[in-house]
């Protein structure tokens, strides 16, 4: 049976003896940071090394970085206070934070625009030629709570009178490369990502553009938000959001696939919280 958003609050996973058991601090030596798990583990840590350097250099601290198994496993690791701070998904942001003591603080900027698109894609050899050939295929999803890999892209098929496991059969395969990976093998005929994850995974040749295209891009969506637990010190809240603001190295931010960071709020995330109860996810 196909798990719902509504589970996403059993006991994590895979964290290891880093995540447990540990009393919150306001003020820790090491503050525990966890990246978003939309790609594979060890790639993310070690391409963020230098962003670990960063920030312990301007906050003073040691830094953990950690990707949980999924994101279902976040939410739960900050609602617990097992992470200091996280790098959400807009939706798996609005789960963690109906259940927490968190805010967003930051999303990154591209282009100058706090906002991101979605992408939903097809095979080339398929048939798939637009959105409405779906309907008897399947279709494949990253984590059910995932905004760009698998709430927006729904949205784009229930706009077009498709409907999950009635007009097609949906596939969650946990990350946004593994979607792109299963079109382009012929796993699924057509799948849902982040746009700028899927035309990373173009640039660096992971992705065959002529195996795979782009049958439409979502609207935009506010950025990937940067949370933090309200538990910390007031000081050091501070010092984090400062750090983020003032983030001007190139290589770090491209990482991100960002230009810069600016200040977000909650409120901004509303149009999230909109559309997953439109789609009662």
């Amino acid at each position: 049976m196909r798990k719902t958003l509504s589970f996403l609050t059993a006991a994590a996973c895979g964290l290891g003896a880093a995540l447990a058991i540990a009393e919150p601090m306001p003020d820790p030596d090491e503050l525990k940071v966890a990246l978003l798990p939309d790609e594979d583990a060890a790639t993310i840590i070690s391409a963020n090394q230098g962003f670990k350097a960063y920030l312990e250099d301007k906050l003073g601290k040691k830094i953990e970085l950690v990707v949980t198994t999924d994101y279902s496993s976040m939410i739960e690791a900050m609602r617990n206070e097992r992470i200091d701070l996280g790098y959400f998904g807009p939706l798996s942001y609005v789960l963690a934070r109906s259940r927490s003591d968190i805010d967003a603080f930051a999303a990154k900027t591209k282009g100058g625009s706090p906002t991101y698109q979605a992408v939903v894609i097809a095979n080339t050899d398929s048939g798939v030629d637009d959105i409405e050939a779906i309907r008897g295929h399947d279709m494949a999803y990253g984590d059910q709570a995932s905004t760009s890999s698998h709430m927006i892209p729904k949205s784009m098929l229930v706009e077009r009178g498709l409907k999950a496991d009635e007009d097609y059969q949906e596939h969650f395969l946990g990350a946004h490369d593994a979607v792109a990976v299963a079109v382009q093998n012929g796993r699924a005929q057509a799948g849902g990502l982040s746009r700028p994850i899927f035309e990373s995974l173009v640039e660096r040749g992971i992705i065959d553009d002529e195996k795979v295209k782009v049958l439409a891009y979502s609207k935009p969506f506010p950025q990937y938000p940067w949370v933090m637990r309200n538990s910390l010190d007031d000081g050091l809240q501070e010092q984090i959001r400062n750090a983020f603001y003032e983030l001007k190295d190139e290589e770090i931010l491209g990482q991100f696939k960002a230009d810069g960071m600016a200040p977000i709020t909650d409120a901004d995330y509303d149009v999230v919280r909109d559309l997953k109860k439109s789609l009662d996810l």
